[in-house]
């Protein structure tokens, strides 16, 4: 199986600012990210992605993630032609599964209605080791998110090395811990109420307490904040417990840096 190429870097692109989302994503491919990721709560429309591939030359661009409860296979299957027609080679599938029970027997069925979309093409947010056995099995690899170093490491072993492993990372580019912890915050809040998300942080040696209270140990062990130099060097940790690809989703309020701006600052750090 090929494997389709990410980067060592992606760089969320901030679809609900429609005036210049599309120039900021031209921006950030000239910067050097490998992969252009649409984050799922903005992905109101499947044809964001062929917008994005319209607007863009030679970067990956990928979905982070479709939800199958929202979105039917045939949608998938039929953007992916698209896709292809528009940017050939250049779309990645970012598949999700409900947090529900019996969401891996419903993603099983799912799969054998996206024949169109080749297995290398395809990548499963797998958290837990019976999505990852999946993964490994009809997915070209996984794209998890909220992972530490230790829990990649060990993603890395489920998968083995024939597999892409795909590490979801928030930012902050803020060295102050007040408000780099309350932009964290913000997105772990509703996550960690997710039955698949917390489950795996408490198998990653997370507290109920931890969890329920978003304490200082959680958030500074799953977002990176700090100055571009201390971000980057968390995704390089990444990297070397395993992750083939760091997707980077910046978070701001106020005067943190946010999109093309965030991208220039750590685009400089990646030597």
């Amino acid at each position: 199986m090929s494997r389709i190429t990410l980067g060592r870097y992606g760089f969320s692109i901030d679809v609900r600012d429609d005036e210049n989302h599309l120039a900021t994503a031209l921006t950030v491919e000239g910067l050097g990210f490998g992969t252009l990721w649409i984050n799922g709560g903005q992905l109101d429309s499947l044809d964001r992605l062929t917008e994005l591939l319209g607007a863009t030359n030679t970067a990956t661009v990928g979905s982070s993630i479709i939800a199958p409860d929202r979105f039917t296979a045939t949608d998938v299957a039929q953007v992916f032609t698209q896709a292809e027609k528009v940017a050939a080679g250049r779309l990645v599938v970012g598949l999700g599964s409900s947090h529900r029970s019996g969401a891996l027997t419903h993603l099983n069925g799912y799969l054998e209605d996206l024949s169109g979309v080749p297995q290398e093409r395809r990548l499963l947010a797998a958290l837990g080791p019976r999505a990852m056995t999946l993964a490994r099995a009809r997915f070209a690899g996984a794209m998890p998110m909220l992972f530490t170093e230790a829990q990649t490491a060990s993603a890395r072993q489920a998968l083995g090395p024939d597999r892409l492993l795909s590490v979801g990372l928030y930012v902050v580019l803020d060295e102050q811990p007040d408000g780099a912890r309350t932009a964290a915050r913000r997105p772990l809040k509703f996550l960690t109420t997710l039955t698949g998300y917390r489950k795996s942080l408490i198998r990653q040696g997370f507290t109920e307490h931890d969890i329920d209270s978003q304490s200082n140990h959680l958030v500074d062990s799953l977002v990176a904040w700090g100055c571009p130099a201390e971000v980057v060097e968390r995704a390089r940790r990444l990297h070397e417990a395993g992750a083939d690809h760091v997707h980077l989703t910046v978070l701001g309020e106020g005067s943190q840096p946010t999109g093309a701006n965030a991208a220039r600052l750590l685009a400089a750090e990646f030597g």
